[in-house]
């Protein structure tokens, strides 16, 4: 599926740019201080174009803070030895197919190096990505990498007492990241029905290491407390509807933005008369006065007509690309069903459909059946997940059984096929690899078919599987 054109109307930035009424904006002050202290009576389409364009940033702070806070600070890993289970909260629609390693980089102070081994796995990649939501792969089996132990350096424009392009003897690769703090997430797969193997992996894995460049040279990490970050949200809904501003704010100051990107320039023309620009401390008296309320109850209309879309751009192979080569359609699509995917070439992420066309839900079980010519075209591998829709997390159950596939458990039938089913209670003669449990009750339920190195000719030719109701 291609890229969709932005289809966001520009009048209403070009409004606020100019300081329109609705503001109250005096001609003889700045926009932020005309607005301190005062409440702003934004129009219907002026908060929905805030909300839009805001969400992928606000999605991002709260997803790369929220894994900074859960695996103990800036400037460490976390590595997994078992594949994800319902007690992740950190993120919506995780992966339960893949082991994680997770690095939040603070890169203000220094450069940030990434000390990788070589890896036994069929699929490796690393995704970085900041607050602004555009997706980095630098690294994956995929594009012939991790074959050999690799360095490799971050920075910012911003990074203290680095130049770029400076060599670093030891240093294998530099990234040029959009942010001062990043996420920087390796996938791998486990090959968990290859025991031996399967330990090798976590092995490598726990070997990656992450040191400064002070590190590097034999000295003491430059300290990185200095730093007070706004308060995350339970969900994107918190922060539009507490602070906002606030956060904004901070990722302005930690965020590049580019003078010929048409989506940098409107955020910022979008901001300004509301107090918040690039490089200054947030003053909540010198910022406008939003009704946060009303911010919500837009973001919660805005966040169902997204999920709605799933069906049909959950498969799109114009997710998660660079800065430039996506609109800001996608980028609110994949902020709100589940940030931080990877792009087509490396994952695609079809959400399956029913085959009487109604949402799923716990009321009621469902098959999901595929022959062995219509079994998913991924080179590397696939799997089907399940999780619950209003808030995509894993459905607990005490199998700790989330998903279907190589790594989650599957098993074929004679003729090569699969039948996969979602049940309440295991049906008779099902494998138990191909039961996805679920709690009765009376909420939605999707299923999310995931392919690793999709073969993206076959794709778009490819129909996913439907869900039929038992």
């Amino acid at each position: 599926m291609n890229i969709e054109n932005n289809r966001m109307k520009t009048s209403f930035l070009v409004l606020i740019a100019l300081c329109l009424p609705l503001l109250a904006c005096d001609k003889e002050q700045p926009a932020a201080e005309t607005t301190a202290k005062a409440a702003v009576e934004l129009s219907d389409a002026e908060v929905e174009n805030l909300v839009k364009r805001s969400w992928q940033y606000v999605a991002m702070y709260n997803v790369n803070n929220k894994g900074s806070m859960l695996y103990g600070g800036w400037n460490l890993c976390d590595v997994d030895t078992e594949l994800k289970d319902h007690t992740l909260k950190v993120i919506a629609r995780p992966n339960n197919d893949s082991l994680y390693i997770s690095c939040p980089l603070d890169l203000r102070k220094e450069p940030v190096i990434l000390d990788m081994p070589a890896f036994d796995s069929k699929y490796v990649s690393l995704m970085v990505t900041g607050y602004d939501h555009y997706v980095n792969i630098p690294m994956s089996t995929r594009q012939g990498d991790f074959k050999k132990p690799e360095k490799m350096l971050f920075f910012s424009e911003r990074t203290e007492g680095y130049e770029k392009g400076e060599q670093v003897e030891g240093v294998d690769r530099t990234f040029e990241a959009s942010g001062d703090f990043l996420g920087a997430v390796f996938r791998v797969m486990p090959h968990a029905n290859d025991a031996e193997r399967f330990e090798r992996i976590k092995d490598q894995m726990q070997s990656v290491k992450l040191l400064t460049l002070s590190e590097l040279r034999g000295d003491k990490a430059k300290p990185i407390d200095d730093v007070e970050f706004p308060p995350v949200g339970k969900s994107d809904l918190d922060v539009f509807e507490n602070n906002l501003l606030e956060v904004m704010q901070f990722v302005f100051n930690h965020t590049s933005f580019d003078p010929d990107n048409e989506l940098d320039q409107k955020l910022l023309a979008l901001y300004k008369p509301l107090g918040v620009v690039p490089g200054q401390a947030y003053d909540p008296e010198q910022v406008a006065k939003l009704d946060g309320q009303r911010l919500r109850q837009v973001a919660e209309r805005i966040e169902a007509e997204e999920m709605a879309k799933a069906d049909r751009l959950a498969a799109s192979t114009g997710l998660f690309k660079l800065k430039g080569d996506i609109g800001l359609d996608l980028l609110l699509f994949q902020s709100v069903f589940g940030p931080i995917g990877q792009p087509a070439e490396e994952a695609v992420y079809p959400a399956i459909e029913t085959t009487d066309g109604q949402p799923m839900t716990a009321l009621h079980d469902y098959v999901i059946q595929m022959a062995r010519d219509d079994m998913p075209p991924a080179k590397a591998f696939w799997s089907l997940t399940l999780y619950d829709t209003e808030n995509g997390f894993f459905i607990p159950n005490d199998r700790k059984k989330y998903s279907v596939g190589e790594n989650g458990g599957m098993k074929l039938n004679e003729d090569g096929g699969i039948a996969v089913y979602v049940a309440a209670e295991k049906p008779e003669g099902v494998p138990e690899e191909n039961w996805l449990p679920l709690n009765r009750g009376d909420y939605g339920i999707d299923v999310v078919l995931r392919l690793y190195v999709p073969d993206l000719e076959a794709f778009e030719r490819w129909e996913p599987p439907k869900a039929e109701r038992i």
